[in-house]
């Protein structure tokens, strides 16, 4: 055995502040950041062109999973935001085989923008998913 633990992609935990622990879910996508590029040419250097960064923009985060006892606590988030939408933080772990953080990624800003439940077809043959799309400011520093 390797002396440190790898993520599965298997399983992420999801926890977001005031809402508490959305349970675990089997897809993340959208753990990303892109930086605008600016370029701007020094008079008399002609050698290169100064490359600036500018502002950041992140990628919504989208979670997928099968139905379970958890799914009812997205809806209850969900019904709070007709009353008020508010900001919070989340944390996101990739867990090992044993349910332990190996990896955690802190955002700041988020809210809920889309839920799609599953599509319920008696004469289908696959497990019933729920995704759920989070907007985000950015990562927190730890």
């Amino acid at each position: 055995m390797a002396d440190s633990p790898h993520a599965q992609s298997l399983r992420f935990r999801v926890k977001i502040d005031g809402h508490g622990d959305l349970g675990n879910w089997s897809k993340c996508d959208g753990l990303a950041v892109e930086y605008d590029v600016f370029e701007y040419k020094e008079g008399g250097e002609n050698a290169f062109v100064h490359r600036i960064p500018g502002r950041a923009k992140y990628q919504n985060i989208k979670l997928t999973r099968p139905v379970n006892k958890d799914s009812k606590k997205v809806a209850n988030w969900m019904a709070k935001l007709k009353i008020e939408v508010k900001r919070q933080t989340a944390e996101i772990a990739a867990l090992d085989t044993e349910g332990n953080p190996v990896a955690t990624w802190n955002l700041e800003g988020v809210f809920p923008v889309k839920w799609n439940g599953p599509s319920l077809d008696i004469g289908a043959n696959q497990v019933a998913t729920e995704t759920l799309e989070l907007a985000h400011n950015g990562f927190l520093a730890e």
